[in-house]
């Protein structure tokens, strides 16, 4: 094997796992367990991933999970893991808590290989994170308790630089600031947050929506940048007036 051949493997063994012992232990679970489908591989997930990730008490994990740094993810109890989530918690981790659901296809990334000193992703309890989302955890990305997304919303905690017209993009490195997402916030399909915002507390993030700065609790902001176009008050809501129908 050639220096530059021996390099590569090096390269690809640390983005998928904590140690080539780690490495072994994970990829060999998940080759014997990982396919298995219906309740008798969820059961047998249940145990077996015990091994090598942290769970309290039975988390749901359907087949077709791809895990990558499992010793640093962290599943509360009653956690589901829908068929074709991916999980890459390195090096600082993913916690999603008790009674949280992660549906198909989602993706979970912290990918943090610049030693950034927030990087992390943690999901409360109770939340729904959509069909085909993406939480990219560079910066640290927090979301609360009850929250919902919608599917193909996009948690995006990291920005290129893009300054210098001299050099590429890709040379003139990231910003990382965070995300954070308050408790009993939804999150509207197709929606994006970007880098640096704060969503509060049981606001609602419109469908298509961009958000590029912080949204105040109880509001709801809708557009391309997102805006707030209302106020959560609990006041009753006045009723549509009815519209009569010809057939």
């Amino acid at each position: 094997m050639s220096r530059g051949t021996l390099a590569d493997v090096k390269l690809y063994l640390s983005r998928q796992a904590a140690s080539f012992g780690r490495y072994l232990l994970e990829q060999t679970l998940m080759a014997l367990f990982g396919w298995v489908p219906t309740l008798l591989g969820i059961g047998l997930r249940a145990v077996c991933y015990k091994l090598m990730m942290r769970m309290d008490g039975f988390a749901a994990i359907e087949n077709g999970v791809r895990l990558r740094f499992a010793s640093n993810i962290h599943l509360g109890r009653g956690v589901y893991l829908d068929q074709g989530v991916y999980l890459h918690a390195c090096p600082k981790g993913i916690k999603i808590g008790e009674g949280t659901l992660v549906m198909a296809n989602s993706i979970l990334h912290v990918y943090n290989f610049r030693n950034l000193p927030h990087a992390g992703i943690v999901i409360g309890r109770n939340a729904l994170i959509g069909e085909g989302n993406v939480i990219r955890g560079q910066g640290g990305v927090v979301i609360g308790d009850n929250v919902y997304t919608a599917p193909l919303v996009q948690i995006l905690a990291v920005e290129h630089v893009y300054d210098d017209p001299s050099r590429p993009i890709k040379d003139q490195g990231i910003t990382a600031e965070g995300i954070v997402i308050e408790d009993d916030a939804w999150i509207g399909a197709g929606a994006i947050i970007t880098d640096g915002v704060r969503v509060g507390r049981g606001s609602v993030v419109g469908a298509g929506a961009v958000v590029t700065r912080d949204v105040p609790p109880y509001s709801v902001v809708v557009g391309v940048p997102a805006r707030v176009v209302k106020e959560i008050t609990g006041a009753p809501q006045r009723a549509p007036r009815s519209r009569q129908v010809y057939f």
